[in-house]
This record gives C-alpha cells, sequence and structure tokens, in this order.
C-alpha cells in the first residue's frame, strides 16, 4: 500500500465560523472538533496533511450560484485558527468544487507517493463530493470520515455520502 494523505477541504472561516459567508451551522463545531484529531494524528504517523482551500477572485462567476465567500485575501478565505498548516504542509488553492480541477493536486500526490487520501471538510455534497469523484477516477482509494464532514443542506450531506459510497467506491467510515 502506498502513502496516505488526509484532505482537509474548505475548512475555511466563511464555512465554519458562525460569521462566515456561508456557514454551514451548529455542526461545524463537531467537524473541527474531529478534523483537528484526524491531523493529530496523521501528523503522528508520519502521514501528509494536505489543505484544500477555496480562493476565489472578487469576480468569480460562482457567485452567480452563491453569494460571495473565500474571496482570496480575506478573512472568509482563512482556514480556521483551530486547524492551522505547518509551514512544510501543502495548502492548494482551487476555485472550483473538486480540488483536482484546475490545480496541481494531483502532481503534487503522485509526486509524494500518495496512493490512498482520507477526506475531511466541508460541504459533503459539494467540494467533498466532487473532489471524491475525481479522485476515484484518477485511481486513487479514497474514503470519508462521514464525522468529519457536514454541509449547511442535511439531506443533501446524507445523499452524498450514499453516492460516494454505492457509486464512487468511497469508503464511508
Amino acid at each position: 500500500m502506498g502513502k496516505r494523505a488526509l484532505l482537509v477541504i474548505d475548512m475555511l472561516n466563511d464555512f465554519v465560523s458562525p460569521e462566515g459567508e456561508l456557514y454551514v451551522g451548529e455542526t461545524a463545531e463537531g467537524v473541527i472538533k474531529r478534523v483537528a484529531e484526524e491531523i493529530a494524528a496523521f501528523r503522528e504517523a508520519g502521514d501528509e496533511v494536505i489543505y484544500i482551500c477555496d480562493r476565489h477572485r472578487p469576480d468569480d462567476k460562482e457567485f452567480e450560484m452563491f453569494k460571495p465567500h473565500c474571496v482570496a485575501g480575506s478573512t472568509g478565505a482563512k482556514i480556521h485558527p483551530a486547524l492551522a498548516p505547518r509551514p512544510e504542509e501543502v495548502v492548494v488553492p482551487k476555485r472550483r468544487y473538486s480540488a483536482f480541477f484546475g490545480t496541481d493536486l494531483d502532481l503534487i500526490l503522485k509526486e509524494r507517493g500518495i496512493e490512498e487520501l482520507v477526506l475531511t471538510g466541508v460541504c459533503t455534497n459539494i467540494c467533498v463530493f466532487y473532489t471524491a469523484a475525481d479522485a476515484r477516477m484518477r485511481g486513487y482509494e479514497v474514503s470519508v470520515l462521514q464525522d468529519a464532514v457536514t454541509s449547511f443542506d442535511r439531506q443533501a450531506h446524507g445523499f452524498a455520502l450514499q453516492e460516494m459510497r454505492n457509486v464512487l467506491g468511497v469508503k464511508v467510515k
């Protein structure tokens, strides 16, 4: 088995802080705690921790669907302070749902010999889901920690977990 990496997806102030532009709600508090535990465990094991961060331009087309959020340089685009990356850890900015679309994530993973990804973060039915789909299509083994992901839409959260398990072959733990 190759190396594994924890992907910390969009654990940014605009999603997980109560004053955030697209706050996912009260479930964020428990997810922050679980993601922090996973980060500590991965670091202790010598495994990679990679941060995936929504980082939009002020005129991003995504704002036609969702109100402006995670604008580059804003407080909302910063990683929640309880989950701060270490200087040696990789932070991958993205402008679309999948962490692979228009980024160098796949190259980073291949250079580091990563074959297994463990996904955490928000939103389950959007960025976590599309990252899981793209990872599976690239041949990665993928797990999602169901108590370390959430969304502002609980029904869509459940549906996304089911689809990842039943259609994508993701291990939902």
